[in-house]
């Protein structure tokens, strides 16, 4: 070596066992022998003023040594002076075109060297990329840690003496001798990673495939590569291990590990972030307030049978009076009508089904249990929605709860329900509609023949504009809802989303229900009440699920329910 250098150093030696189980094999390098790349600080390619000469390679029996020479730039020299202070010690290198069999590295080609601080790599390694370049099927940056040395002279040895050669060889042995073989790693695997292990071999053996075999066989050239590699990835961007410690040195200076990165040219710092991770492993449910079904399903009566006849005699005509008696005159008999009506069950259901495969995939959670629980919470809130106003559906929709067998309170005859009208302008305010609404449930209350204390059912609308009615001097005249319910002679306000927009039965807006719902009869016969069918449909892989009542429903006393409805009056509302 007859060229001057300033100094040198291995850039990579032969049977290095790196931190991913790689190993660096004799002449995995040899095509760079006698080549010149550039040398340059810590793999930073991005200005020119990174780089500080070049370095001529040497192929040798333990790896490749590097002879290396700054330029006279300022960034050369201020490096030049960090080298012979002592103050940077390592080198490094950048190589591409990997290829390896199995976890050894078998060719590749050093496209750089770079100086690198010895504390940013105590011990040696490869941090891999995967690129997709057609002339690249792996890259990688390699550090050696062994120290690099000095020239002085162009006639002192250029190189380390036999003693300090055989340190490093016996330094070298004791490692690898120190290190853990395949089969020390392998045993301390758990069972199911060593199936995966299992799995992954037999992926790239059949990935292979009998052309490999058959080259392989005759001594050809081609080679098997890791099977985590992937020829169609990119290595964009490749962080070195002593860009790293630098980015989180400069975080504290920048205040913040994402501008750190970027000021090293690091784009997709959300890859170093952790993987965001649920609350909850069920899913919840976006759903309407549900509190308003319960209430319902639990303050009507139920009965055991299905079949429902109601019959009563209207006594309230005149011809019903008793009457009084002259003597000589005629006695006339009494008169009065006998009311009758019957009403018989429908069928009301909710069906699932999931692929059988999603079912035993989905681990997080029980999914037939959570799916069931939404098949019952829906379930009860389309009952108790057609009891109160129906279902919604047109009379002609196949789906259609049939109003003759799951009666809705308010649209039902006026001899059970008695339909109350408020009147309004079409320019009244919320104000005005409020205090209209509240005057008319007062006043429609004397026609009411239920049991006991009824409650309203109304809409979240409904009760807001009432709880922010003023008097006079401002002041709030229902503070709670407690005492806007005493006012209208009701035991609860129960606010019901969909009851939104529904319309009454003349065609106005549907206000407000007032009724004690223990006059509202749900029955089911044996066998009809609520029941979940499983079944599992062996052609197209599907679990279904059923969840199906036969039920009837309807006022059985007459004047037991109030509906409020609009009415559009001429003048201004009050």
């Amino acid at each position: 070596m007859n060229e001057k250098f300033d100094f040198s150093g291995w850039a990579t030696r032969n049977n290095l066992r790196c931190s991913d189980g790689r190993t660096i094999l004799k002449d995995a390098f040899k095509s760079n022998d006698g080549q010149t790349v550039p040398l340059v600080w810590n793999h930073r390619h991005n200005e020119p003023y990174n780089v500080l000469g070049h370095a001529l390679l040497e192929n040798r029996e333990n790896g490749v040594y590097a002879y290396c020479t700054f330029n006279d730039t300022e960034s050369g020299k201020n490096a030049k002076q960090l080298v012979e202070h002592g103050d940077v010690s390592a080198l490094s290198i950048y190589a591409n075109q990997l290829k390896q069999q199995g976890s050894k590295v078998l060719h590749g080609a050093i496209r750089e060297v770079s100086l690198v601080l010895a504390g940013a790599n105590p011990g040696a390694y490869i941090d891999s990329v995967i690129s997709h370049g057609e002339e690249s099927e792996d890259e990688a940056i390699i550090y050696t840690g062994d120290n690099i040395f000095l020239s002085h002279s162009e006639e002192d040895d250029k190189t380390p003496d036999k003693k300090e050669k055989d340190s490093m060889d016996e330094k070298t042995k004791n490692k690898e001798e120190k290190e853990e073989t395949i089969a020390d790693v392998f045993d301390t695997l758990t069972e199911k990673q060593k199936t995966v292990v299992y799995a992954l071999i037999g992926q790239a053996l059949e990935d292979s495939g009998d052309e490999n075999d058959s080259e392989n066989t005759k001594g050809g050239n081609s080679m098997k590569h890791n099977i985590f590699d992937n020829d169609e990835q990119q290595a964009k961007d490749v962080l070195s291990h002593s860009e790293m410690t630098a980015i989180l040195s400069d975080a504290k200076r920048y205040g913040s590990l994402k501008e750190s990165v970027l000021a090293h040219g690091i784009e997709q710092i959300d890859y170093l972030f952790p993987e965001a991770k649920t609350l909850n492993d069920t899913p919840e449910f976006i759903q309407r307030d549900m509190g308003w079904v319960q209430k319902v399903m639990n303050g009507v009566h139920h009965t055991p049978f299905s079949r429902i006849k109601s019959i009563f005699a209207n006594i309230t005509e005149d011809e019903a009076r008793a009457k009084g008696y002259i003597k000589g005159n005629k006695k006339k008999e009494e008169v009065f009508s006998l009311l009758k009506r019957t009403t018989t069950p429908t069928t009301i259901y909710k069906k699932q089904k999931l692929d059988r495969d999603d079912v035993v995939d989905i681990t997080d959670f029980d999914v037939v249990a959570w799916l069931k629980s939404e098949m019952r919470m829906m379930l009860d809130e389309e009952i108790a929605r057609a009891l109160l106003i129906g279902d919604g559906r047109l009379s002609s929709s196949d789906d259609k709860i049939n109003e003759l067998n799951i009666r809705p309170i308010a649209y039902d005859d006026d001899l059970y329900t008695i339909k109350a009208y408020v009147n309004v302008s079409s320019t009244a305010t919320d104000d005005q509609k409020a205090k209209a609404f509240i005057r008319s449930a007062i006043k429609a209350r004397k026609d009411y023949k239920g049991s006991g204390e009824p409650s309203l059912y109304t809409t979240e609308d409904i009760l807001t504009d009432c709880l922010l009615l003023e008097d006079t001097t401002g002041r709030i005249i229902y503070d709670s809802v407690s005492k806007l319910a005493a006012t209208l002679r009701v035991k609860e306000i129960v606010t019901v989303p969909v009851m939104e927009g529904v319309k009454g039965k003349n065609g106005g807006d549907l206000l407000g229900i007032i009724a004690n719902l223990s006059d509202y009869n749900v029955g089911a016969d044996k066998g009809g009440a609520v029941n979940m069918f499983d079944d599992f449909d062996i052609d197209y892989n599907a679990q279904k699920y059923l969840i199906e009542t036969r039920c009837s429903g309807a006022l059985t006393k007459p004047y037991s329910a109030i509906a409020l409805e609009t009415k559009t009056a001429t003048g201004s509302g009050d």
